[in-house]
């Protein structure tokens, strides 16, 4: 006697996952039949390996084109992965049981083709009060309410996410829920939605569902299960015109197909995502699937186990989090439940327990708690063995195109921009290493000055395969796959130095889609920041942009307005920000400081210079200011000729006099000298001031000082070094023939002449003659 046992589950649901491997050890079938691709049968005991971690997806693609492709993602709590390890584990045999992709890819190409075709047609058509018809293949369900919502509903609930999660999900009662289901679906799918009404699409996959039913049944397997979503069972179940399906599945377009296994992400299978099955907590169903095992007390283990995980996470991220403060939370869960009336604590509770007892009433914290806990940032791994993905076979293809064979051995590859060839190759190693793949590391430009040059250091390395796969999540190409990456990396990306650097490098690796996002995250972050020092440190990239970009033939006309803005919230602010700094503080503004004047000194605007130098000579006179910025400043006048010799000279004299503390001259000489010694060389009045300064030093303060002087000195090239050492010794030498010549003979009529008077300005007695 044949049996077919019909298990109707949500995806990703760690209930159905566990009431599913209750419900297979009752059954004990000699076939499983799981709603998934045909295709992918051919890979699916690569499922076994302790190499494949979930989460992982099931991709298929259309070997002519790499962008049509079909993912089937799978968590450690899918019912569908967890019927899969058990066929596996138990040697059973498992099929795939949807509409192959062979069929769906070719349907949607054909009829994406008509769409484009017909809304061309319509926007030449003179009447365009008639609307165009949809292309069967594309139309969706006509009804809009939602099937757990008509059910939820009808149980007291107002939400069918809480109705599954609260009847099925925190159910374990194996084969006898799916019963239930089955009843409810039935009498649900039967007032919502008449055959009739079904899209072509969805028509077309349960005819194919019950075509591979029948043929399982023919082939003599006593006891089948099927798992598929809850909504397809009543269509299976349901006697129907074997003749009508043969029909309906006659003379289906086709294309050849590939499948594989990729890594996969809970941001991916999250609903946020976009994911149509998505779930909105994959993070907290995966520890609801972990926490199956702790049988005898799960209500005590999810609360204490999950506020655990609650208050590592925000101690990791510098709050303070006591182990009462947790006690307290699981109580509170604990009483919520129980008043409830619910036989486990779900996020609700939970929740509220985190944000009284751990978060202190801050929602903020609850965000955090929300991506990095609830929604996860688990990403999964697949074995050594997997077959290509489209991203390495679009790799392969634009190696084999621009005649770039991967090598294990170190090899330089120079290349000229000017040339198509050059220039390709060049966005294609840029490309690989946004999606942190270093095939090739840019060594120089060349042996010339200009931009047109780029030598590339190659070698190729066996985990750059991994790496692929792994970045498949992001898209199907090289191209695809670095925009994807780089705007989810830019998504969350608060600091404006490191966007410009994602302008900076998304522009030389031709990517203008990533670009605009990056100007409009640049846009917005701007317009929030009130930090100086991060204008300061976003500056120096979005020049290099601005003077560069151009050699690829890329529009940086966005950036223009940017960049003034910057200037002038600069010019505003940096005076501000240069009060009362301490020695490291005032270090580390100087860097940023030389690095936005060599920046704004490249693009040579007289626009910004002009307000760049009324802001150095302003910092250059700022009292308060350290004596490293107020020396630079006044390097910096100097060199650009804004002040002459004779300024600077007197500049000079007032930051080493005596009135100044020996520390604050000391810096202010560190930050005058910083990057080149030729000014003291060449210029004998600055010369003669810094060596009065440092012969007028009393011994220990020169001893305590003398650390500070090595280090200006000694961060001058060697040459200089070498021509100071110079005029030193020349001026000892001149020192020495002055002291050989005859010296006038001491005139002491003058000096008893001049006593009388020193003896009564020190109040003494006069000396008697």
């Amino acid at each position: 006697m044949q049996t077919t046992f019909y298990l109707g589950i949500r995806h990703h649901g760690p209930g159905s996952a566990y009431s599913v491997v209750q419900a297979l050890a009752e059954i004990e079938p000699d076939l499983i039949l799981i709603e998934g691709p045909s295709e992918a049968e051919a890979v699916l005991p690569l499922a076994a390996d302790p190499q494949m971690e979930p989460p992982v997806a099931l991709l298929v693609y259309a070997e002519e084109d790499l962008a049509a492709a079909s993912l089937f993602p799978f968590t450690l709590f899918s019912p569908e992965w967890q019927a899969l390890r058990y066929g596996l584990t138990h040697q059973l045999p498992i099929r795939f049981m949807d509409l192959p992709q062979r069929h769906h890819l070719a349907l949607l190409r054909q009829a994406q083709a008509t769409w484009e075709q017909t809304l061309t047609a319509a926007a030449n058509d003179p009447n365009p009060d008639v609307t165009p018809a949809v292309p069967a293949y594309l139309q969706t369900r006509p009804w809009t309410e939602d099937p757990l919502t008509l059910l939820a509903q009808a149980a007291g609930f107002d939400d069918g996410e809480r109705w599954w999660e609260r009847l099925v999900e925190q159910r374990q009662e194996g084969l006898a829920v799916f019963i239930g289901i089955a009843e409810a679906m039935t009498a649900v799918r039967a007032a919502l939605a008449p055959e009739s009404e079904l899209p072509y699409a969805e028509a077309l996959r349960e005819a194919w569902m019950r075509e591979t039913l029948r043929q399982a049944q023919a082939e003599g397997f006593r006891r089948i299960a099927v798992i598929c979503g809850a909504w397809h069972v009543p269509a299976l179940q349901t006697p129907s015109d074997a003749k009508a399906d043969a029909q309906l599945l006659q003379g289906l377009p086709r294309c050849a197909v590939v499948a594989t296994w990729t890594p996969w992400s809970y941001g991916r299978i999250a609903m946020a995502s976009g994911y149509r099955a998505g779930v909105s907590a994959p993070g907290w169903y995966h520890f609801l699937w972990e926490s199956q095992r702790q049988q005898g007390e799960r209500a005590g283990y999810i609360a204490a186990g999950w506020l655990a995980q609650v208050a590592r996470l925000l101690r990791s991220e510098g709050h303070d989090v006591a182990t009462a403060s947790v006690i307290e939370a699981v109580r509170f869960c604990s009483t919520l439940t129980a008043l409830r009336e619910k036989p486990l604590p779900d996020l609700d509770e939970l929740n509220e327990a985190a944000l009284t007892t751990l978060c202190f009433g801050d929602a903020t914290l609850l965000d955090l708690i929300q991506s990095r806990l609830i929604v996860g940032e688990r990403l999964g791994a697949v074995p050594e063995n997997t077959p290509m993905t489209p991203l390495q076979a679009d790799l392969a293809r634009l190696q084999r195109l621009l005649r770039m064979k991967p090598d294990a051995a170190a090899r330089s590859l120079e290349l000229d921009l000017r040339k198509a060839n050059g220039l390709e190759r060049s966005k294609l190693l840029r490309r690989l290493l946004l999606l942190h793949i270093p095939w090739g590391q840019l060594t120089g430009n060349g042996s010339g000055k200009g931009t047109f040059k780029e030598i590339w250091q190659l070698q190729w390395q066996p985990e750059f395969a991994v790496r692929l796969i792994e970045a498949s999540i992001w898209g199907n190409t090289v191209e695809t796959a670095a925009i994807g990456f780089v705007q989810q990396q830019l998504q969350d990306e608060h600091n404006l130095a490191r966007i410009t650097n994602v302008i900076d490098q998304a522009l030389l690796a031709d990517l203008p889609a990533t670009v605009d996002f990056a100007l409009q995250r640049l846009q917005n972050e701007a317009a929030l920041a009130g930090d100086v020092t991060a204008l300061l440190e976003a500056l120096p990239p979005l020049a290099r942009v601005l003077r560069y970009g151009n050699v690829r033939a890329t529009d940086t006309q966005l950036l223009t307005p940017i960049l003034a803005g910057f200037v002038t919230r600069i010019v505003i602010g940096l005076p501000g920000a240069c009060y009362s700094l301490d020695d490291a503080a005032a270090q580390a503004m100087l860097t940023r400081l030389e690095a936005c004047h060599d920046a704004l000194t490249l693009i040579q605007d007289e626009t910004y210079l002009a307000d760049w130098w009324q802001l150095i000579a302003r910092l250059a006179t700022q009292e308060g200011l350290h004596g490293l910025l107020a020396g630079k400043c006044c390097r910096l006048l100097l060199t650009a000729e804004k002040i002459d010799s004779a300024e600077a000279a007197t500049r000079f004299h007032y930051a080493l006099s005596v009135a100044n503390q020996p520390e604050d001259a000391a810096a202010w000489l560190t930050g005058m000298l910083r990057g080149s010694g030729l000014l003291l060389i060449h210029d004998e009045r600055i010369w003669q001031v810094v060596d009065q300064w440092l012969t007028g030093l009393s011994d220990g303060i020169f001893i305590q000082l003398l650390p500070l002087v090595r280090r200006t000195f000694a961060a001058f090239a060697v040459g200089e070094r070498r021509m100071m050492g110079e005029k030193v010794k020349q001026g000892m030498q001149r020192i020495v023939i002055d002291r050989t010549q005859p010296t006038t003979a001491f005139d002491h009529e003058a000096g008893l002449a001049a006593l009388p008077i020193v003896m009564q300005i020190l109040g003494l007695q006069e000396i008697q003659n």
